[in-house]
This record gives C-alpha cells, structure tokens and sequence, in this order.
C-alpha cells in the first residue's frame, strides 16, 4: 500500500478548506445515497471502479479517500497501478469517523420506477437525466429525456440546459453511473435530484412510461 496514510477528520477538513483536492467515496452506492461528505464524488468499488476513475479523473488529481475500512489496501493499490499518483491519504475510520464528528453531511434521495412515474405528469420541472451511452439511448430511452453521457460530465458546461428550478431525475442502466452522476451534479450546485434505482432495468418494465427510440441513430 505504499506510503499512503490514513488522515484524521481535522486533517480531512483542513485540506478541503485549503488545497484542491477531490474526495473520492468508494463505498457501495446504498451506503453513499444514505449519506456522504458534502462534495465528495461516488465511485464505487462494486462497479468498473478503475474504468471510471481513468474516464473522469487525470492521473495526477489530488485525491482523499473514503473506503470501508478493510478495503483500504485493495482500493490503493487498484488506483496505484492505474496510473494514479497524488492519493493524499484515506479517512481514518471511513465515513463514520466523519459523522460522528459532526462534520456537514448530504445524501441522495432514491426513487423506483413505479414512483417516478407517478411524478411524471404532475411535476412541469422534472427533467429526466439518463447518463447512459447514446447507443443505449437510442435504442431506447424515456419520452422527452436528456442524454447526458456521463462520460461528458467531467465538463461542468455540458449541464448548461439544466436549471436550478428542474428537479432531476438520474438514471442509467442498472444504477451505478446513475450514483457518479447524480454526485457530480450534487458538486455542481444541482441539489434537487433523484437516483433512479436499478436504472433502465426496471424503468423499461414500469407502467405509465412512454418509451422511445431512436431508430435512425442505430442504423
């Protein structure tokens, strides 16, 4: 594991007030919805953790760990032989630690598919986000939503369609991305969202959904 370090919540605290540094929660995506330091950007080790990772971040970010503890060398190494150099440490005691402390938390709302259905026609904000590939998209997706690739999410001018006044609505395929996404927009200043749990999987089943294609993007 290097010579990473674990850093304590006052030291966590000082170099997000002082250095540019990206925190980066590598929990389960359940565990990150429920509750997360404000900021902080999901990239879940359940998932292509290190596809991810390489797709949003450059090699060299300053970046802080929160990880379960026991994870703590697996997820260091992973990111060491990826090409990541500048892990400044991993909270000691994961993201408990920063809760018992008291320190500023946020969390995610997550809604099925049956309930944003019913939302659907009653609420003229809602904007539905799918953050799936275009391909996925085309191939289907939900009547009147943006694709917002979350490959593209690194550039904060790419939500410049999106209003403070929407209410969000994330989803991907199978509700990871879904997590990455609605994080980097919670970063962004956009705090009126929702995870879609289980993604496209689900919604394509629910009822009161109009779904589309896109016949001419697959050709």
């Amino acid at each position: 594991m290097s010579n990473i370090q674990a850093i304590t919540v006052a030291q966590l605290k000082e170099k997000i007030n002082k250095e540019n540094i990206t925190v980066i929660d590598t929990r389960n995506a359940a565990e990150f919805t429920d509750g997360f330091i404000s900021g902080s950007v999901f990239v879940g080790m359940e998932g292509n953790f290190t596809e991810w990772m390489l797709n949003l971040f450059a090699p060299g970010t300053a970046i802080v760990l929160i990880v379960s503890p026991g994870n703590e060398k697996e997820c260091i190494d992973k990111l060491a032989n990826t090409g990541f150099t500048n892990i400044q440490g991993y909270l000691e005691g994961g993201f408990e630690a920063w809760k018992k402390a008291g320190e500023k938390i946020d969390m995610i709302i997550n809604v099925d598919a049956a309930e944003m259905a019913m939302d659907i026609p009653f609420d003229e904000n809602l904007v539905i986000v799918d953050v799936r590939k275009p391909v996925e998209f085309a191939d289907g997706h939900i009547e009147n939503a943006f694709n917002l690739p979350l490959s593209d999410m690194t550039d904060p001018a790419n939500f410049i369609k999106l209003e403070e006044r929407d209410n969000l609505y994330v989803h991907c395929a199978r509700g990871y991305r879904s997590v990455i996404a609605a994080s980097l927009l919670k970063q962004q200043g956009y705090d009126n969202l929702r995870n879609v749990l289980g993604g496209w999987e689900f919604i394509k089943h629910a009822k009161g959904i109009k779904i589309v294609k896109e016949t001419s993007a697959l050709n």
